[in-house]
């Protein structure tokens, strides 16, 4: 009786996997290990906070004494929210628009869709640069106004192209269906094309989120009134000066009921940078599922 013999491709399996797993887990951990320390650090209680490092795993005195006083510093509550709003208006904003010109631009039969397209795609390579865009932002009246953070590329191109692909995947046959039944072309696209293309525009809007969230640079340059900074440039701020009283206010440096002047300027920072991250990655998991989905399609033809 005549055995069979293990392919080689079949023995290699084994340690190829072990390999691939445990390369796959130190990137892993190189990945969270970071963010983790941070999050140690920000909960070590003032008193304990000098023997924290980067190696460190375990909060010393765990306290929530970096938070507390955090949220008492009223620019930090109010970068918060002005970036929960430029956030929040400038995904609206750019959905709305690159939906409309993703449906537009998706249709076989537009007039001048190739020069159209070309037009978008000169935009990807060449862009205007920050002179042209804060030259504009002043002729438009919109400086120091948060209207010129959140229309600064109110579609993106490659985002764009994106979504027409998305919707170019719905089935012709359900649009027929619309106009034979007297559908117009607005309620086309919000009645059949957008509920059909949800994972398209969960991963857009999750593109489009964490553009705005993160965005801080045009936000140092066109919002002068320190009142309107987003989260991100009062981040900034307090790393580059390093200056707590400063940061905190010198009149209030001692009346928070958690004694500001105890907490240490690194707990400060490790404590900004959670805030600063912490609502992206409390959204991932809600549009994990469309993202996935969206990026999957298109993958297998059945």
């Amino acid at each position: 009786m005549r055995t069979l013999r293990k392919s080689p491709l079949v023995r290699r399996s084994a340690p190829g996997t072990v390999i691939n797993h445990g390369l796959l887990l130190l990137l892993a951990f190189l990945t969270f290990f970071p963010l983790y320390n941070i999050v140690v650090v920000s909960l070590t209680g003032p008193a304990k906070i000098a023997a924290a490092n980067g190696l460190s795993v375990i909060p010393h005195d765990f306290s929530f004494a970096t938070y507390l006083t955090l949220i008492q510093v009223p620019k930090v509550m109010r970068g918060l929210f002005n970036a929960l709003y430029i956030t929040a208006a400038g995904v609206l904003v750019n959905m709305t628009l690159t939906c409309l010109a993703a449906y537009a631009l998706s249709r076989p039969r537009l007039p001048g869709k190739g020069l159209f397209m070309v037009f978008i795609i000169v935009t990807m390579i060449f862009e205007g640069g920050l002179i042209p865009d804060f030259l504009l932002m002043k002729d438009l009246r919109l400086l120091n106004k948060y209207w010129s953070v959140i229309l600064y590329k109110a579609v993106n191109a490659y985002y764009l192209i994106i979504m027409i692909r998305f919707f170019e995947e719905v089935p012709i046959s359900l649009i027929e269906a619309g106009k034979m039944d007297g559908v117009t072309e607005t309620r086309t696209l919000f009645s059949i094309v957008l509920p059909v293309s949800k994972a398209g525009v969960a991963t857009v809007s999750l593109f489009y989120c964490v553009f705005h969230w993160n965005e801080y640079f045009r936000a140092m340059i066109y919002l002068t009134n320190p009142d309107k900074w987003p989260l991100q440039v009062v981040l900034r701020e307090l790393i580059v000066s390093g200056d707590k009283a400063a940061f905190i206010g010198a009149l209030n440096y001692l009346k928070y009921e958690v004694g500001a002047a105890q907490v240490d300027m690194k707990a400060l920072k490790a404590g900004v940078i959670i805030l600063a991250i912490l609502p992206i990655l409390l959204l991932y998991p809600i549009l994990l599922r469309y993202f996935s989905k969206g990026a999957l399609s298109g993958a297998v033809k059945e």
